[in-house]
């Protein structure tokens, strides 16, 4: 009886030790509530100080390359996908019809010349035939001068019809110089400048010219360097004025346009640091810095070419914040390596906070390694 008391007493004194043990699931509970609190408080913090999105696409400027005249395609020097350099050939068409418009403008050149000429011996003549008639009316008046001082000095030394007639010479000859005068006038005006700023020789000119430009226009050129795209003609293709032939894509510009939630814009301003993602270069940073900030979105679901641009937001069991686009320039000078509609993820900088910038350049490392496994 008295060990089995002392076994008792023993699971007595024994049984306070094993309740007074801490349970782990507490202390478990803490840490997660403590992680959860600081995620939430660094998830706030970071929206407004160093904003972060996935939503975010590669985007350039896009030239469709057209004639600026009519023909059939005779020559092509491109292919899908090629590069090539401002300036390059792309297209030739036909030049006959071209070339024959530019030697019948020559010959409209020389015709308007011997027109100009002819024009010229017209003033040459009626300035002479006004002379002439200067010197009639000349002799007329003093022919009718010697009559009146005959008629002054004896009245009876001339009979009338001589008076007569002397007078109607007078007038005659005063009435042909009037009418050589207009005709003169009438020649000049027709004939205008004699030499190159003749109006018909202007004329005839300017027609060569837009024969020899629209001769230049059949050889199509790229407009910038760039990439060509959704090119699908082959020769005898009739290429009409203005209608496109190919796509161009330049490489002169390109930019990230990141959709940014609206609630992240608070602090963001031109001119702050991004660092880039892309999935076409996993595992690399690119830095850029915010061109600009849209001003507004559609919210309507009618499409409207004239209208603003419109974001798609995510549908979830919380209300997801209106976004508006955010246009970043990327830094250095491989433009080339980036593919338009490519996506990207970003974080932008907005200020000097020495934490959340390095838990941003964490994250944006993180997501650049596991561009990888996408």
């Amino acid at each position: 009886m008295e060990e089995d008391t002392k076994i008792i007493e023993k699971d007595i004194k024994e049984e306070p030790k094993e309740t007074s043990k801490k349970s782990p699931i507490k202390l478990i509970t803490r840490i997660v509530v403590i992680v959860s609190t600081l995620f939430f408080v660094w998830y706030v913090m970071s929206e407004r100080h160093t904003p972060y999105t996935d939503q975010a696409r590669i985007k350039g400027l896009i030239t469709p390359v057209s004639p600026r005249v009519a023909g059939y395609v005779t020559n092509i020097n491109i292919y899908l996908h090629k590069k090539v350099k401002a300036g390059d050939t792309l297209f030739q068409l036909d030049r006959l019809p071209f070339e024959i418009a530019v030697t019948k403008a020559e010959a409209n050149i020389d015709n308007t010349i011997q027109s100009v000429a002819a024009s010229s011996s017209s003033v040459k003549s009626a300035a002479g035939k006004l002379g002439v008639a200067k010197a009639q009316l000349e002799r007329a008046k003093r022919n009718w001068a010697r009559v009146q001082k005959v008629m002054k000095e004896n009245s009876g030394a001339l009979s009338e019809a001589d008076v007569d007639q002397s007078e109607t010479a007078l007038l005659q000859a005063t009435e042909q110089v009037a009418s050589s005068e207009a005709n003169l006038e009438r020649a000049k005006q027709s004939l205008g400048d004699s030499g190159p700023d003749n109006p018909k020789i202007r004329a005839a000119i300017q027609d060569l010219e837009n024969a020899k430009l629209n001769l230049e226009f059949t050889t199509v050129i790229a407009p910038t360097g760039g990439v060509i795209e959704s090119f699908d003609i082959d020769l005898g293709y009739y290429a009409a004025t203005g209608a496109p032939m190919t796509t161009l894509i330049s490489n002169t510009d390109i930019w990230i346009q990141a959709d940014m939630k609206e609630n992240s814009l608070s602090k963001m301003k031109e001119g702050n640091k991004v660092k880039i993602t892309f999935d076409i270069a996993p595992g690399k940073i690119v830095t850029g810095t915010v061109r600009s900030i849209g001003y507004g979105v559609s919210t309507s679901d009618q499409t409207n070419k004239g209208g603003l641009p419109k974001i798609t937001s995510k549908n979830s069991w919380l209300r997801d914040p209106q976004r508006f686009p955010v246009i970043i320039s990327i830094d250095g000078d491989e433009l080339e390596a980036y593919r338009l509609g490519g996506q990207a993820d970003i974080v932008v900088y907005t200020g000097d906070n020495f934490i959340l910038n390095s838990l941003a350049s964490f994250r944006i490392k993180l997501n650049s390694w596991l561009s990888y496994v996408r």
